[in-house]
């Protein structure tokens, strides 16, 4: 087992932190890994690299319905001429994100 390095991080206002270099390397992580959160029975928190595909059970199986409909409905299939995109633009027209802003405490 590897030595015990502590090392600190800072929770953003969206509570947000930055794995540390040091435990990145430890855990051979790298950009867009996951990683699992586990908590023992005295609140001792421990992170792991989380390895599996952890798929929407609910996103594969509307997949899985398109594609069927797909082979099964081929003539159904259309092409995209914009106007869809147009629509979706006009939608969202004048709608400022701010993604490093803090949550509101309604959507804590």
């Amino acid at each position: 087992m590897a030595a015990l390095v502590k090392e600190v991080s800072k929770l953003t206002d969206r509570y947000q932190t930055t794995v540390p270099s040091g435990v990145r390397r430890q855990l051979n992580l790298g950009k867009g890994d996951h990683i699992r959160y586990c908590t023992d029975e005295s609140g001792r928190v421990y992170i792991e690299p989380d390895r599996e595909e952890a798929g929407d059970p609910a996103l594969g199986a509307f997949l899985d319905l398109l594609e069927k409909d797909v082979r099964e409905h081929p003539e159904r299939l259309r092409a995209f001429d914009g106007a869809l995109l147009e629509r979706m633009k006009a939608l969202v027209e004048g709608v400022d994100v701010d993604l490093d802003a803090a949550l509101s405490p309604d959507d804590e």
